[in-house]
Order: structure tokens, then sequence, then C-alpha cells
């Protein structure tokens, strides 16, 4: 169960609550070359701080089974009258030559929920009405640094459409956009629940966002035809294929000819398509899943079935992400011999989320989360075998002070765990008004394996 520390709207109050009932609301991205191919910039769950008014993993699956959203087509093919009307032809790249012979190593970093809440956005503003966000991060730099593709999940919508907003409908200053551009990530996962909590305006303007940062960004589309054109990224001769997925969007959903196009889970058929075709195209396929259940570290049996039948269609590298509470990670066998790996849940990356009322009534599951780094070696003298080498699961820490619940809270920072002192800890809300320590993170920490949790 999820708190919402402040005072609600009578707007959201009212949004809250729809989507609390189960109603539809508004049905409602070194040697790296790139293809995100949207069109150029045109024109729970509920992640919150309130317990009351929280949704159910059950309240919002059942609100997902809407047809117009998970028929499949097949990818979209060339044809004459894809041609420009004027006649010319279209510039066309080069085919890809790929190497025959020799290893590649790609280092690969990936970071969970990256959420957004008012604390946030009040503490970066400037006293001209801007934002700087780039403080947020800065203790956690030497953790990407080296990395050839880094890879975050933006749990909120970040556009210039909608003026910044916390829970239960986010939207997220551009400045927080420019701020992870900055840090070094260089992919975005958009596949999560909030995506549409602007609608179709919110998604669109979020796309324009993400396509001016010349990033790679999957997992939300402009429409259908968008929906079947894999991203890739290669690197050091390595193709990569992203795609992601979610199981739902907190009940709201697009209306039949709004622009925007999401694939949710439940729709196996598409995705089995398109992680077969991205194992065609790429040597390496990259599959972000908002899955789990939330403020929990287990994982769930939904989890459990889904997973190997993504490695079964040819993903190689699986990214958890939606319990904002850090889960396991292991290698899953591939039918070709070879092993896939996956981080179950790597929890937030950084937020302002508290939670309470958990089973074992601990606190602060959602202040701790994983930084994932890993080597992805490709043997092209074995067919292009892939292979992780040096896999790591490294605790971060989202640190938040303040002088009660219901302020504003400030020093809005996320900390490699390893750097985290006890005087930070002193000073954390979550120490100071419920009493977490590190007994307490230590028993979250425990869910990673010994094999591959780190500190740097």
């Amino acid at each position: 169960m999820i708190f919402a520390k402040k005072r609600l709207s009578a707007l959201a109050a009212a949004v809250l609550m729809a989507v609390s009932l189960g109603a539809c609301g508004t049905e409602i991205e070194s040697g790296v070359t790139e293809k995100n191919t949207a069109p150029a910039a045109q024109s729970g769950t509920t992640d919150g701080q309130d317990q009351e008014g929280a949704v159910s993993a059950e309240d919002t699956e059942s609100a997902q089974e809407d047809p117009a959203e998970v028929s499949p087509e097949k990818a979209p093919e060339d044809s004459e009258d894809s041609k420009p009307e004027d006649g010319t032809e279209e510039e066309t790249k080069p085919a890809r030559v790929k190497p025959s012979s020799g290893k590649a190593v790609v280092h690969l970093s990936c970071a969970g929920d990256n959420l957004i809440h008012d604390n946030i956005y009040e503490d970066a503003r400037q006293e001209d009405g801007s934002f700087d966000f780039a403080p947020c991060y800065a203790p956690c730099k030497k953790l990407i640094e080296g990395s050839d593709i880094a890879i975050l999940n933006q749990e909120t919508l970040v556009n210039d459409a909608f003026e910044p907003s916390t829970f239960p409908m986010f939207s997220t200053p551009t400045e927080v956009g420019d701020a992870v551009v900055d840090f070094g990530f260089n992919v975005i996962s958009m596949s999560n629940n909030h995506v549409l909590d602007k609608g179709s305006e919110g998604l669109i303007s979020s796309l324009d966002y993400w396509d001016s940062k010349g990033v790679v960004h999957y997992g939300a589309y402009r429409d259908e035809e968008d929906s079947e054109d894999i991203r890739t990224m290669e690197v050091n001769g390595v193709m990569f294929a992203f795609l992601g997925y979610m199981e739902h969007t907190n009940g709201i959903f697009l209306y039949d000819g709004d622009p925007g196009k999401v694939v949710y889970i439940a729709d196996e058929e598409t995705i089995e398509r398109q992680v077969r075709k991205a194992d065609e195209i790429a040597d390496v396929v990259v599959v972000s899943c908002h899955y789990g259940t939330e403020v929990l570290n287990e994982i769930n049996d939904m989890q459990r079935s889904f997973t190997p039948k993504l490695v079964e269609w040819g993903a190689d590298l699986i990214i958890g992400t939606q319990a904002h509470a850090l889960s396991t990670c292991e290698y899953l066998d591939k039918p070709d011999g070879g092993q896939a790996f996956v981080y179950y849940g790597l929890g937030n990356f950084f937020s302002t989320m508290y939670d309470a009322d958990n089973p074992d009534g601990q606190y602060g599951r959602a202040i701790i989360g994983i930084f994932g780094k890993l080597d992805v070696v490709v043997d092209f003298d074995n067919g292009g075998e892939v292979s992780f080498e040096n896999v790591k699961a490294i605790p971060v820490i989202s640190h938040y002070e303040g002088t009660d619940w219901y302020s504003m809270w400030y020093n809005c920072r996320v900390y490699p765990y390893g750097d985290y002192t006890d005087e930070l800890l002193s000073q954390h809300m979550m120490y100071q008004k419920v009493g977490v320590n590190r007994d307490v993170l230590a028993n979250y920490i425990a869910y990673i394996p010994d094999e591959f949790l780190a500190y740097e």
C-alpha cells in the first residue's frame, strides 16, 4: 500500500477515486549507431505517496482487456506506395556488415523507475522558475561511467504540454530529461503504468521531447506502424534491439483513432511476434517488462511464467520494473543452450515514494533499488553466441529530508548505497519518522543473490 503525503486537489482526488473504483478515465531511447525511427517532432497502481485510494493489481489487470489495444498486425512492408510523392528515392543507409569473427564486449547499465514526485521538482526549482535536476543524480555518476549503453525506465511523462504534476497523474518538466541524458542515459524505456497519465496529448508530447534528445526510446509509440518499428542500437559491431511492455496503464486507455500506441503483456501473440522479429535483426534482444507486485520484493507467479516465454522467443536480457521494490535476478537457460539474464525488479532509481502497511510491518522498500551493470559478450566465432560477464546488482538509495510528513521535502538525491553514510541515513525522513535503519535495508538487499551483489 502506498502513501501520498499531501493535499490532493479536488480534480486529482476525483481522478484517483475513479481509478480506485476500476473505472476508465479518458480511454484515454563510442562507436554507436542508433535507430529510433518515430517521426520527427509533430504538431495502480499509483506510485504515489497517499495510502488512500491505491489501486490493486487485480483492479487494474481487469481493466486492460480491451480488444482494440491488443489486436496484432503484421509489420509494415516496403512498397511502391511508400516512396515519396515527388518520385525521388528515399535515402537508405548502407546494409550492416555483421562481424564474422572475434568477440565483442559492450558495457551495459540499467536503472529502475525514475519517479518524479512534487518534492523533487519543487526542490529543483530555481528562483527564476527553471529547474536544475543535475544535483539529484550527481552522487551516482561513477556508476554510469564507462557504459556504452545505459537504460533508464522513465516512469513519468517528460513533456512540454502539461505543467508539472505529482501523484496520481504525473507530468514531469523536460529539465529532468535533460539531466538524465547529461548524466549518461542514452536509452529510455517508456513502458510503464503512468505513460497515459495525460492521455494521448501527453504521450505524443513526451515522444516529441525524447526525439529531440537523440536517444533511443521504446515501449510507447505514435501509432500501430511505429510500434512495429523495432528500436535498435549498434555498439562495437553488436546490434541491440529494444522492446517494452507493461501490465496495465492504471485503467486509462487510448480511444480508437487517438495518436499513441502501447502493448500490454496480456497480448502475448504480438509480443512473441515482435521478440522473434527482434531476434532475427539483432544480436542481443533487450526486453523491458513493467510487471511484479507493488512494494513487494518477492516475484509473483506471472513473472515466473511469463519471463521464460520471453527467453524462449529470443530475449537475451529482461529488465523488470514496476514493483518499486528490488527483486532477485538470475540466469535462465535458452533453447539454443546459452543463457539469458533477468533482473526481475530494479525497484526505484530515484523517487520520494514511501510505503507502509506491508505484511511484515516494515517500511522503506521503496527507497532502495538496483543499478544493474554487466558486460555483454558476443562471440562471432561461435555463431554470435551471447553471454554475460561481470554481472552486478548495485544497491542505490533515494534520499530525502523534511520536518514532517506534510511539508515539502528537500535534499532529494540518489546515492550508491555503498557511499551512503550513517550521517546521511540519520537525516532521512524514513529514519527520522519510522526508524528505517541499516538492518531494515539489509533485509531488502538480501533479495539480491550474493554472486551479483556489489557496491560499486
